[in-house]
């Protein structure tokens, strides 16, 4: 049969059983009758151009070697995996370790996890956690709505009559340019003294709240003074609720006005550019004050929407976007004749962060040009709202229309799509300073339960892009007791410094009533919220009876980890809640397909899969057995989840009732018995309340030895089943050293030391001074060759990690070491488990040339086999290393072992980045398999942006009349401008920041980003296996065979001939990237499912209020300064780059 000719590069498979040894080359003599050398098939020598024929017979040596036979090189592969195997047995120390701990029955108890019994009182417990943070939220939702109620609106209200803590006041002093201090310090700004708290990791005041008030409103206005008059007695049931819940956080009232109010009290962690917290514009608020939306945003871009009107059409559309959470759904369009949208998405996507920044980038890139017709706009919106083919949110409906104004009202248009139901709500924003007739565009909003709202500057943008949700949230209020339900968020970072938090919202309704006819308010005042702190979860989850690869893991409805071993945002303060999918937190296939929805559908469940896990160091891929059982968090949005591995079915807990044992194991981990006994690294876990932690595991060790010189391991502060179990792990390998390691001579197998690992916490290594070079995590759980070590059997190889970017290793006093690992597994009573890992770190060159004479044709171990001129002999790896390339690759496809001196120093490298041709040919060949997969919370150095000159230029400056008139000083126009100067002095698009400030900054330096991962694993050839890499006279045979018992392939290759030919090269490094492609994801969304409420509708609902333009009043002083900058044409002071700070 014809074999097909090949790409350069490329390789197909040999016999399975004969070799291919080069034209010309013979086979060695063996006893007997000797063996006619194998041709190979005649195809493939047809494929080499008959010119290149004569110089391979004629090459020099040809005649004396070839290349060695299949059943020779499967010899060498039997002898590394024997003297692997006998070094192993001898000072791996599996079958004595064994046996010790059979000696030792009596000190230890084998305990089971019963997962669904497990998963079920972890879920009670997390249940009755929140119940309690409920119970306080729904007393001070209450309370506030009674307060509201009974306080009598005062006009003539002053900031001197009002006593508060400034949350900001402090920050402000320090900078001589702020607002308070050009108008002079009020008296009514409280000054508190503060202690630090470690539950709240920050400085605190228990006798106070704090106020938060955004920079761009005004304190003195007469709403804000109000505000803060009737939420002062909010602070009485703070100091209730937590005299009664001491664990209570953050306790928060976010008004709808902007006014921030929380306890306790705590200097506001301003960032050092200018801070733009508002409240309302938080995931947490806007969940809590409206159901979840379907919306679609038009934007007219016809000839007259040009230059600064476009630009505030293209922020406000961003800013529109930043309202919205992950239950909603959105789609956003331009229109002029014809209405297209701005993005690849042709329906509603869900409004998750990274489908928002498609929108984004997609507005950007709008054009004005043509005519206006807002019926191609409206008649598309509403056909996107009416699509019942796709999955959105199903509650609140709404366009919203950008436009410089119009005068068709399109009646026809909401006749037919609309009316009479007015199922769809519609908000119109006139965009930008003109003289056009606004009557149009207000009539369309309040013709179908909208709002109309302007725009006339940069300013006005973040204020009238967040006031629609009181609109929605009116039938919400008219709903009462009915929509007092609390929802519970995504995972998000607080912004006073908690770490990761959750928050329970409930929405504050204004009870009062407007006017003699007892007409009943339906505006929210805003939404109350109590943080839970995840760590506060995680503390009721079990922490080492799950074995090191057990875990437990909680998902919301849309599936996104609550809980998660993967959960690890690597940036702070970012804008969005952390949004990690369960399938991207793990490695995505069919199976957690569905168990996550059947969690989100709150069901319980069961189910054993066979899956990939990524290793902690995300080098590798083991396919790998686990079992997960779940079942629903009651009264929450919450599933819960448990991961167990067969062989964490049972557990070790330590029984030592021994006082006289206690104390002679615990003298095994003083650092006087080292020398002796081998250096102990112990777990950095939290063994007792007083214990002092240390990253430094000297340190520690020292600090929990002073620790427990004042108590036992009885004692209640302690955790006894941490610590019995810490304390009987160190008196089992002491008895490993006693029986096995003291005796060997280590040298003698170029060992560098031999180690025992623990669940219980104990890493001992032998001898002493082998720690010195010991880099391996004290946490047996967090170190990656004790977690694969568990998932795999036999021996697994750790070469020592090398990124491509590094130089390359120092051999030097023979330091550099190869772990070799391997799970000791107990069968008690018919009960298996794993609770130890023991291994050997083999010295690298003395066994680099101790793999060239086990992968050689040496009979006796003194002297090499020569090969005489007139004999016919095999290459081996030893004597033609200058020909043949011998290698050890693990499963990674990272370097072990080679002939090759030079290639020493890139042992730990992948090994395309040593030989790109043949790790290319093993992969073609399917001895790896490769999985690429992306990691969503990286970290990455921002994008350097110019700095955009031209836009100041559209900042309104009045003329010398307006200065000189003071009726202008109060007016909007002046209120807009002081709005169009603190936007401009902190958007990159009007000023560039401050390269100092980026410099200093870790948050200029540092955003989050999308993270390429590329892993490589065993693939399905299992055989010893012959293969060419056919490039013409660039050719290689190689042979390739994985060790039993092992993760090592064996790799014979002829060396490379010439380069001319190389292959593409493979990549395993991690790279930056922007994901997946988010138009094709889009079309197979994943399974979700909306809150189980929706309050849009309410017959009740008063829609006579639809449209204004009113903001808070300006800042006189800050006017005038402001003015005065532009008028005398001093630059104002830089201002860096802005980021918007957490949520509390």
């Amino acid at each position: 049969m014809a074999v097909p000719a090949q790409t350069c590069g490329a390789s197909r498979p040999g016999p399975a059983r004969t070799a291919l040894p080069w034209p010309g080359r013979s086979p060695r003599p063996g006893p007997g009758p000797r063996r006619p050398a194998a041709r190979p098939p005649r195809p493939l020598l047809l494929l080499l151009p008959p010119l290149l024929l004569l110089p391979l017979l004629a090459a020099p040596g040809a005649s004396a070697y070839s290349f060695p036979q299949q059943h020779t090189m499967q010899h060498w592969a039997r002898r590394l995996e024997q003297e692997i195997d006998g070094v192993m047995r001898i000072f791996g120390g599996v079958q004595q370790l064994r046996e010790i701990y059979k000696d030792n029955r009596n000190l230890f108890e084998v305990q089971e996890n019963e997962p669904q019994k497990l998963v079920e009182k972890v879920a009670g417990d997390i249940e009755s956690l929140l119940d309690r943070k409920v119970q306080a939220l729904k007393k001070l939702a209450d309370a506030a709505e009674n307060f509201q109620k009974a306080h009598r609106w005062q006009d003539n209200i002053k900031e001197e009559d009002i006593m508060y803590y400034d949350a900001k006041a402090d920050a402000e002093l320090d900078d001589p340019e702020s607002e308070d201090v050009e108008r002079g310090s009020k008296a009514s700004n409280l000054r508190l003294d503060f202690v630090e708290d470690s539950n709240f990791k920050n400085k605190v005041n228990y006798s106070y709240t704090a106020v938060q008030i955004p920079t761009d409103i005004y304190k003195g206005s007469t709403v804000i003074l109000n505000e803060l008059n009737w939420t002062e007695a909010l602070e009485n049931v703070f100091i209730e609720n937590r005299r009664q819940d001491p664990t209570l956080l953050w306790q928060v009232f976010g008004s709808a006005t902007g006014v921030t109010r929380y306890y306790p009290a705590t200097p506001w962690r301003a960032p050092k550019k200018i801070d733009l917290y508002d409240v309302r514009r938080r995931p947490w608020y806007i969940q809590g004050a409206s159901s979840p939306k379907d919306m679609v945003i038009i934007v007219d871009v016809s000839g007259s929407v040009s230059g600064l009107t476009l630009k505030l059409m293209k922020t406000s559309v961003c800013e529109m976007l930043d309202t919205l959470s992950d239950d909603d759904y959105v789609n956003v369009a331009s229109f002029n004749e014809k209405a297209q949208p701005v993005s690849c998405f042709t329906h509603l996507v869900q409004a998750n962060v990274r489908n928002k920044k498609v929108f984004k980038e997609a507005v950007q890139g709008m054009v004005a040009k043509g005519t206006t017709g807002y019926k191609a706009g409206f008649e598309y919106a509403f056909d996107q709202l009416q699509n019942s083919n796709i999955t959105r949110a199903n509650c609140n409906k709404m366009i919203m229309m950008f436009t410089d104004g119009g005068e068709d009202r399109v009646q026809d248009v909401f006749e037919k799509y609309n009316w009479p139901n007015r199922t769809v709500r519609v908000f119109t924003f006139s965009v930008g300073q003109h003289n056009y007739d606004v009557t149009p565009l207000q009539w369309m909003a309040c013709a179908n339960k909208g709002y109309y709202f302007e725009i006339p500057s940069i300013g006005a943008i973040r204020i009238n892009t967040q006031e629609y949700l009181d609109v929605l949230g009116r039938p919400m209020v008219l709903a009462g007791k009915e929509a007092k339900q609390v929802q519970w968020t995504n995972v998000y970072e607080d912004a006073l410094g908690l770490g990761l938090v959750v928050t329970g919202t409930l929405p504050v309704f204004n009870l009062t009533q407007d006017g003699p006819g007892e007409k009943k308010n339906q505006l929210i005042l805003g939404v109350m919220g109590i943080d839970v702190a995840l760590n506060d979860i995680k503390r009721l989850t079990p922490n080492y009876t799950l074995g090191a690869n057990g875990y437990v893991f909680a998902i919301d409805l849309n599936g996104y980890v609550l809980l998660h071993p993967n959960l690890k945002p690597q940036t702070t303060n970012f804008r969005e809640p952390v949004t990690l999918d369960f399938l991207d937190a793990e490695l995505e296939d069919e199976n957690k397909e569905e168990i996550r929805r059947s969690m989100i559908d709150g069901n319980k469940g069961h189910k054993q899969i066979r899956t990939l896990v990524k290793s902690l160091d995300e080098r590798y891929i083991d396919e790998v057995m686990r079992n997960y059982t779940w079942v629903p968090i009651r009264s929450t949005n919450y599933s819960l989840g448990l991961v167990l591995p067969p062989y964490s079915t049972f557990y070790l807990q330590a029984n030592l009732s021994d006082q006289i044992l206690q104390v002679k194991y615990f003298e095994f981990l003083l650092p006087s018995s080292f020398e002796s006994e081998g250096h102990v690294f112990i777990a950095p876990r939290e063994y007792c309340k007083d214990l002092n932690a240390s990253d430094n595991n000297t340190e520690f060790l020292k600090n929990f030895i002073e620790l427990m010189e004042k108590v036992t391991p009885d004692s209640k502060q302690c955790n006894n089943f941490l610590l019995h179990n810490l304390i009987l792990d160190t008196g089992i390998t002491q008895q490993l050293v006693e029986r096995v390691w003291r005796d060997q001579d280590l040298n003698t197998y170029s060992l560098l030391a031999v180690f025992a690992a623990t669940d219980g916490g104990i890493t001992r290594i032998f001898p002493n001074k082998a720690a010195e070079d010991w880099t391996e995590n004290p946490e047996p759980f967090n170190a990656s060759f004790y977690r694969r070590s568990l998932d795999n059997h036999g021996y697994v190889f750790k070469p020592p990690h090398q990124d491509a970017l590094l130089r390359p290793l120092e051999l030097e006093n023979d330091t550099v070491g190869i772990l070799v690992s391997t799970a000791v597994e107990l069968s008690l009573g018919g009960r298996t488990l794993r609770p130890a890992v023991v291994g050997v770190k083999l010295d690298l060159e003395a066994w680099a040339e101790k793999f060239k004479v086990l992968a050689s044709n040496r009979t006796h171990q003194d002297q090499p086999q020569k090969c005489g001129p007139s004999s016919h002999c095999e290459m081996d790896c030893e004597v033609n290393n200058e020909d043949l390339l011998c290698i050890l690759i693990d499963d990674g496809g990272f370097l072990v072992l080679s002939n090759q001196n030079h290639q020493w120093d890139q042992v730990g490298r992948f090994f395309s980045e040593v030989d790109a041709n043949l790790m290319m040919a093993l992969y073609n060949n399917s001895f790896y398999t490769r999985k690429e997969s992306y990691d969503y919370q990286a970290a990455c150095a921002p994008q350097p942006q110019g700095n955009l000159g031209a836009a100041p230029r559209g900042v309104f400056v009045p003329t010398v009349a307006d200065f000189l008139n003071l009726a202008w000083w109060t007016s909007a126009a002046a209120w807009s401008l002081f709005q169009q100067l603190l936007y401009g002095l902190i958007s990159h698009s009007w000023f560039q920041a401050d390269p100092a400030e980026a410099e200093s900054n870790p948050e200029a330096r540092e955003s989050s980003c999308v993270m390429k991962q590329t892993q490589y694993y065993f693939g399905s050839v299992n055989a010893s296996y012959n293969a060419i890499i056919d490039c013409g006279n660039c050719s290689r045979l190689f042979h390739a065979q994985r060790l039993t018992n092992t993760n090592l392939l064996f790799v014979v290759a002829e060396k490379p001939l010439c380069s001319q030919c190389e292959a593409g090269r493979l990549l395993q490094k991690e790279t930056h990237s922007d994901g997946p492609e988010q138009c094709e994801l889009v079309q197979r969304p994943r399974y979700r499912r909306g809150p189980h409420i929706c309050f849009d509708y309410n017959a009740t609902e008063d829609t006579s209020d639809c449209g204004r333009g009113a903001s808070f009043p300006p800042s006189l002083g800050v006017l005038v300064s402001l003015q005065l900058l532009l008028l005398l044409g001093l630059p104002p002071r830089p201002q860096p780059q802005v980021y918007a700070s957490r949520r509390l």
